[in-house]
C-alpha cells in the first residue's frame, strides 16, 4: 500500500487526458491568468502550461518551473526513456527548480506545498528546510541549504519506497493566512527502483528497499538497462540463438507501457483500487503478464501456431518488442497480429524492464503443457508412427517464459528472488489468461501449493512422459520418460551471448518420487494389460534412411524443425517401441556487413552490404533477399532476381540511419518460390551512440542564466 493520503481532489485539479503533458529541462513558463476558469496543459514541442487564476498584486507568483530532466535522469537511472516526460524512481528525492515573479517567495509569511495526484487519490506535501536525508516511507519536499536563491527556489521530492508506478501530476500551492494560489506545473513518471537499499537498524522489522532491488551492477546493467537479448530455440541438440531488441529507449515504447496499465480491466474496473495496488510488484506482474496476451482484454498480442499469416506478421518475422508495442497503440490498442512464445516473452520483458522491474528471457528445452493437472503428460501415437491428437497435454521442443526479480511478501521467507511469469496464454489463472509470478525456487522445492500456478510450472520443466502406441483401439506399447521434460533451461549470461544453463535451479538434486505407470491414464484402464519392456543392447542394428528434400519441405513444423517419428514392431511378439526426435535444418548463412563497423552514431547515414550465394545444386527461381529493421529503416528493403544460379550471389546496399541510441537488430530473409518458407534467416546486431549535442552537454549553466 501506498503512503499517500487518500484525500479527494476537485475535478479541475487535473491536466486533460487527451495527451500528456511534457515536462522538459529548461522553465516552463506559467503565463499571467485570463478570464476563463482554469485549463491545464502543456503545449506540443514548447513545454508551456497556461494557468487561469486570479493573481492579486503584491503576492508571490511562480513565473517558471524547471523539472531539472537531464540531471535526474541521469541520478535516476532513466535516460532515454522519454522524451515527453520526467522518469524518476520511487524512493529517491528528485530536484524541481521553481523561479517566482519580481518578488520572491517568504518562507515567514507564506507556505509552499506541492501536491501529487492519481486520479481521486492525493497527497500534499508541505515543503520544509531541512539538511537531514528524506525519509523514505513518506512523501517529502525538501529545500536543503544552498537552494534558496533571490527569486528560485530548488526543492527536492521524494516518494515513499512503495509507491505506485504511474504517471503523476503535480501541483504547487502558494498559501497565506488569506489565500492560496494553485499552479497545474505538469507530471512525473515514478517507477520501480531497484537500486534502491537502504539499511536499516537490526530491531526494526520494515523494508526500506524496494521489492525489486537486486544487489549486483552487473544484474541491474543486464535485467534492467540493456535493451538487447538472445533467445534459444531449437532443440535441446541443436540450439539456435535468435537476437531480440528490447527496445525501451526507442520513442512511445515508455508511452505505451503507461497505456497498457491504462487499459487494463483491472484499472477500467476499479481505478482507485488498481492505483494503490500498483506498488506492489507481484501484482504489476500478473496485470502486465495477461494483458501480452489479448485473450481476455485489450491485450497487445494475439497468438497463432499455425495456418497462414497473411492478415498479420509471421512471428518469426519479429525481431524487437518496440514495433509490437507501437502498432498496438497506433490501432487503439486493438491486438498486433501474431505471437508465439517468444514473442510474448520478450514483449513482456521490455513492458517489466521500463517499470523497473529486472527481467530476463528463458528458455525450457522440452517443455510439456499438462492440460489436465495430473503432473504427468500423455502422448498417443498410432502403430505406424503417427502422433494422435487424443490428450489434452503437449510437448514443445522449446517453451520461452519471463523470470522477474522481485520479494514476495505475500509468501513469507524463502520464496524471493526470481519468479517465473509466462504470459503465452495457455490455461487461466484464477480466471484470466495468465502465469505466475511463481517462485523459482518453489519449483525446485516442490511447493507446488504456492502462488501462483506453482504446479503447473513444475510439470512444465519436471513433468513425467507416457508415450501410448495404439493400434484398433488397444494400447499395443507404452513407454515412461522421467528424463525428457525440462531437460535444459537457458537464459543469457550476463554482459555476454553465451547461455547460462539454468536446469538446477529449477530441479531437484534428490530427484522426484515417481508414481506407477499403471495409473497414469484412466482414458485406456481397460486396455492396460499391454507390460512394459526393455530392449536388450545385446545386439545393434542400424538402418540408414534418406529423406529427400522434396518429402520434409513440406512437414516443417517451424522455418527449420522437423520432427520424426520411429517405430519398431517385433514381429514375434508384436510388440512395438517408439522414438521420436525433433531436430533443426541449419540454412545457409546471409552476410550482413555494416560499412566501418557496428558501432554506428544516432542520426547518422550508414551503409549495410548485405548477401545471399546459392549453395545448393539447383536454380532457385524468383529470389527475393529482404532487409528491415526496427529503429534502422522505415519499411523493408528487397532485392529480386528471376532466377538464381548454383554458385551465384545476390545482394543489396542498404542506407541505415538510427533514430534513437541502444542496441538495433538488422534482419535479413531470404526467399524464394522452389519452397513454402523462408530458406534463411540472419540477423545483425548494430550498438548505437548517442548524438552529442550542446544542449545536452551544458543544460545547468543554461539553466543558471535563465534564473539570473
Amino acid at each position: 500500500m501506498p503512503d499517500f493520503d487518500l484525500s479527494p481532489l476537485s475535478s479541475a485539479d487535473f491536466l486533460n487526458g487527451d495527451g500528456f503533458p511534457l515536462p522538459l529541462d529548461g522553465f516552463i513558463n506559467l503565463s499571467p491568468p485570463h478570464s476563463h476558469d482554469y485549463h491545464f496543459g502543456l503545449e506540443d514541442n514548447e513545454g508551456i502550461s497556461e494557468l487561469f487564476d486570479c493573481i492579486e498584486d503584491g503576492h508571490c507568483q511562480l513565473k517558471f518551473v524547471n523539472f531539472e530532466a537531464h540531471e535526474n535522469h541521469i541520478s535516476h537511472e532513466t535516460q532515454g526513456l522519454s522524451k515527453k516526460h520526467l522518469v524518476v524512481r520511487r524512493g529517491k528525492p528528485f530536484k524541481i527548480t521553481l523561479l517566482f515573479h519580481s518578488r520572491s517567495w517568504n518562507p515567514h509569511t507564506e507556505r509552499l506545498v506541492l501536491e501529487v495526484g492519481l486520479d481521486t487519490l492525493s497527497t500534499k506535501i508541505p515543503v520544509q528546510f531541512s539538511d537531514k536525508q528524506s525519509n523514505i516511507h513518506d512523501w517529502s519536499a525538501k529545500i536543503y541549504p544552498g537552494n534558496m536563491h533571490p527569486h528560485s527556489v530548488t526543492i527536492h521530492l521524494c516518494s515513499p519506497v512503495l509507491s505506485s508506478v504511474a504517471l503523476y501530476n503535480l501541483r504547487v500551492h502558494i498559501e497565506t493566512m488569506q489565500n492560496r494560489r494553485s499552479y497545474a506545473v505538469g507530471t512525473f513518471v515514478l517507477l520501480c527502483n531497484p537500486w534502491l537499499k537502504e539499511i536499516v537498524p537490526r530491531h526494526c522489522c520494515c523494508f526500506s528497499d524496494d521489492p525489486v532491488y537486486i544487489p549486483l551492477d552487473d544484474e541491474i546493467e543486464e535485467y534492467v538497462k540493456s535493451d538487447y537479448g538472445l533467445m534459444y530455440m531449437g532443440t535441446h541438440l541443436n540450439i539456435i540463438r535468435r537476437p531480440w531488441s528490447f527496445g525501451q529507449y526507442e520513442p512511445g515504447v515508455l508511452e505505451a507501457c503507461l497505456t497498457l496499465l491504462q487499459v487494463s480491466p483491472q484499472h477500467l474496473n476499479n481505478k482507485r483500487k488498481d492505483y494503490i495496488l500498483r506498488a506492489d510488484p507481484v501484482y504489476l506482474s500478473r496485470v502486465v503478464c495477461a494483458m501480452v496476451n489479448c485473450n481476455d482484454d485489450l491485450g497487445i498480442l494475439e497468438g497463432k501456431w499455425q495456418g497462414n499469416y497473411k492478415d498479420g506478421v509471421k512471428p518469426t518475422e519479429w525481431s524487437g518488442s518496440a514495433d509490437i508495442l507501437r502498432r498496438w497503440v497506433s490501432t487503439g490498442c486493438s491486438p498486433v497480429r501474431y505471437g508465439q512464445c517468444w514473442v510474448f516473452a520478450s514483449v513482456l520483458c521490455t513492458v517489466m524492464r521500463v517499470l523497473g522491474i529486472p527481467s530476463r528471457v528463458v528458455t525450457v528445452f522440452n517443455a510439456a503443457h499438462d492440460g489436465d493437472g495430473s503432473l504427468k503428460i500423455e502422448e498417443v501415437y498410432s502403430s505406424t508412427g503417427e502422433k494422435l491428437k487424443l490428450s489434452k497435454d503437449s510437448l514443445w521442443n522449446f517453451h520461452v517464459w519471463v523470470e522477474c526479480w522481485m520479494r514476495r511478501p505475500d509468501l513469507g521467507g524463502g520464496f524471493d528472488g526470481w519468479q517465473v511469469v509466462d504470459p503465452t496464454p495457455q490455461e487461466k489463472s484464477a480466471g484470466i489468461f495468465c502465469c505466475g509470478p511463481c517462485p523459482v525456487v518453489a519449483v525446485q522445492s516442490r511447493s507446488l501449493g504456492a502462488p501462483y500456478d506453482t504446479s503447473f510450472i513444475y510439470a512444465s520443466v519436471d513433468a513425467d512422459v507416457i508415450r501410448l502406441i495404439v493400434r484398433d483401439g488397444l494400447i499395443v506399447g507404452r513407454e515412461l520418460d522421467t528424463e525428457l521434460v525440462g531437460q535444459l533451461i537457458y537464459t543469457k549470461s550476463i554482459g555476454s551471448d553465451k547461455p547460462q544453463n539454468l536446469t538446477q535451479t529449477y530441479k531437484s538434486k534428490k530427484g522426484k518420487a515417481r508414481s506407477a505407470v499403471c495409473g497414469a491414464s484412466r482414458r485406456y484402464k481397460r486396455h492396460s494389460e499391454g507390460r512394459l519392456f526393455h530392449l536388450s543392447t545385446v545386439h545393434v542394428l542400424k538402418r540408414h534412411h534418406t529423406i529427400p528434400p522434396s518429402v520434409y519441405e513440406s512437414a516443417l513444423v517451424g522455418d527449420d524443425i522437423v520432427n520424426l517419428a520411429v517405430v519398431i514392431k517385433d514381429v514375434r511378439t508384436k510388440e512395438r517401441v517408439l522414438a521420436t526426435e525433433e531436430f533443426s535444418l541449419s540454412s545457409p548463412q546471409i552476410t550482413i556487413e555494416i560499412e566501418g563497423g557496428d558501432t554506428v552514431q544516432m542520426q547518422r547515414e550508414h551503409t549495410a552490404q548485405v548477401s545471399f550465394s546459392n549453395m545448393f545444386t539447383k536454380i532457385l527461381y524468383q529470389a527475393v533477399l529482404t532487409v528491415e529493421g526496427s529503429g534502422l529503416l522505415q519499411g523493408k528493403r528487397e532485392a529480386r532476381l528471376v532466377l538464381l544460379q548454383p554458385g551465384q550471389k545476390i545482394e543489396t546496399k542498404v542506407s541505415i540511419m538510427a533514430t534513437s541510441p541502444g542496441t538495433k537488430i538488422l534482419m535479413a530473409t531470404f526467399s524464394h518460390n522452389n519452397s513454402m518458407n523462408v530458406v534463411s534467416r540472419s540477423f545483425h546486431r548494430v550498438s548505437v551512440m548517442a548524438a552529442m549535442s550542446p544542449s545536452s552537454v551544458l543544460p545547468l549553466q543554461q539553466q543558471q542564466q535563465q534564473l539570473q
